[in-house]
């Protein structure tokens, strides 16, 4: 098991810098269920990936990665500066644990993203179900903040 979770890991990272453009790749640090560190990488002008490497807090103890590919409407929000965003998607998360868990999850969210400034704000809840070692339910809520290069 920890052999798959290393090379999910690595196949993640090194996708990063195929997909990542001038400005288009953040990092930043997400609070909640999980806690920690988080990525964006646009990858087009509505599409792009995103991630995090956490602590979760719930159900025990864990290392927490998720990856989701988000789809964002920016139509459905008027801000006065800035944009602000709708979006969903899908992915998967590895909880490694004593019995590590495999699944699924369904992000949805709102982001502000600064219009002088290279940065985002997000909340999101995260419904999803492991699949592996058993099936469960569980939904994840974080809030964020990202730093654009």
């Amino acid at each position: 098991m920890r052999s798959s979770l290393l090379f999910l890991l690595g196949i993640l990272l090194l996708s990063i810098p195929t997909v990542a453009r001038d400005n288009d790749f953040g990092v930043g640090i997400v609070l909640g269920e999980p806690t920690g560190l988080c990525f964006k990488a646009w990858t087009g002008r509505k599409t792009a990936l995103d991630g995090a490497i956490a602590w979760s807090f719930g159900d025990g103890d864990a290392v927490h990665f998720h990856a989701d590919y988000l789809i964002h409407d920016f139509r459905m929000f008027q801000a006065r500066k800035g944009d602000l965003v709708f979006y969903y998607g899908f992915g998967g998360r590895i909880k490694a644990q004593k019995d590590s868990r495999i699944g699924v999850r369904i992000p949805i969210g709102i982001s502000y993203i600064f219009e002088r400034a290279p940065v985002d704000i997000f909340l999101e809840l995260a419904p999803g179900i492991d699949l592996s070692p058993s099936t469960d339910f569980w939904i994840n809520g974080s809030v964020g903040i990202r730093y654009y290069f």
